[in-house]
């Protein structure tokens, strides 16, 4: 935490300001360890203060440990601009991307300060994890593969996707997850042409491709797994075709993967495989996405990102396709970027799966 607070400070004194301030979740986490849900961080050239009110104080005081614990009485606001004042502050950095209109305007009234609009500057440090995050995720990542082999003994003809989803999410929580990281998606047979096809109240049948993309929050950082099997002997000769180009095309894009990369170059190689296969158009969104304590964060393999990966980057590479009518394919795997290539964190069959054959 105190290298975090440091970075800040850095950027700081690089910016001629004099202070930067957060509430948004995940930063303030990032920044402060703080695990609840009203707070708010604010780091000087010389100090970090965490702000909360009563409900929250003693739990602050137990997980921010590099930060002074501070107890407003009425508002975030207020309590900042006591701060400003005792420090003879003059500038503080504020997040825009995380401020709406009406809110920056309340600081501005509030604040005996000039506000200083900042962007990505937090986000664009948490894109390099330290060995305490990767090992969190690791534990993420053991979490989602035991409860995809969960799913594989469980799901049956005749079931419901969301009743399958509900299952998985419970039996998550079970194993040590504080709760999904995002809305769980089962999408079966034609349902599975929908990339996000959270799950509904189709059954799922026997012959039937099943795609399943869900993952698991562990004290604060996420995974992102995606695997497609089959119930039974696939009715779809296509479909299974679509799988191995799938499965090519996702294990070429993770061998690709390396510092000095960039992510344009590693959305290429999938989406060449699979433009060569004849399904092009049929592959609309990116090859993938940063991870970490969001499950979508920054980088993002994509044709317009050229930003070069370095180590300690956590990337998803998950190519798909989908075919309206008849149904997709989705495989992603969580991979770190290191100092000489990669690591997958995943270790669970990428070969396709039939189920009760």
């Amino acid at each position: 935490m105190k290298k975090r607070i440091e970075a800040i400070q850095t950027y700081l004194k690089q910016n001629n300001c004099d202070a930067y301030y957060t509430e948004n979740p995940y930063n303030r986490h990032y920044l402060s360890g703080f695990e609840g849900t009203t707070g708010a961080v604010l780091i000087t050239q010389a100090e970090a203060y965490f702000i909360t009110d009563f409900r929250y104080t003693q739990q602050a005081k137990a997980q921010c440990q590099e930060s002074i614990v501070i107890e407003h009485h009425s508002t975030l606001a207020q309590a900042v601009a006591e701060l400003a004042i005792q420090n003879r502050l003059t500038t503080i950095a504020v997040e825009i991307d995380h401020l709406s209109v009406a809110y920056y305007q309340v600081l501005e009234k509030a604040w005996p300060v000039q506000l200083f609009p900042t962007q990505r500057v937090v986000e664009d440090i948490r894109m390099i994890k330290q060995m305490d995050e990767i090992v969190l995720m690791k534990k993420a990542v053991e979490i989602i593969e035991e409860t995809y082999q969960f799913v594989l003994n469980t799901v049956q003809p005749g079931m419901r996707e969301c009743d399958l989803a509900l299952e998985a999410e419970t039996y998550m929580r079970r194993i040590g997850a504080s709760g999904p990281s995002f809305d769980t998606i089962v999408a079966s047979g034609w349902r599975g042409a929908l990339p996000h096809g959270r799950a509904s109240e189709k059954t799922i049948e026997t012959g039937e491709l099943v795609t399943i993309d869900f993952g698991a929050f562990y004290k604060g950082y996420a995974s992102d797994m995606t695997r497609t099997f089959a119930v039974g002997t696939p009715a779809s000769e296509q479909l299974v075709d679509i799988y191995h180009l799938v499965l090519k095309a996702q294990e070429a894009g993770v061998e690709a993967v390396a510092p000095g990369k960039t992510c344009k170059s590693i959305d290429d190689v999938t989406r060449g495989i699979i433009t060569e296969g004849g399904y092009g158009p049929e592959f609309g969104h990116t090859t993938g996405h940063g991870l970490g304590l969001e499950v979508h964060e920054a980088p993002r393999l994509s044709q317009i990102v050229e930003l070069p990966l370095q180590p300690g980057m956590v990337v998803t590479v998950e190519p798909g396709i989908y075919v309206e009518g008849l149904g997709g394919v989705r495989i992603e795997d969580d991979i770190l970027v290191t100092n000489t290539g990669y690591e997958n964190f995943m270790t669970a069959p990428k070969e396709l799966i039939i189920l009760g054959k």
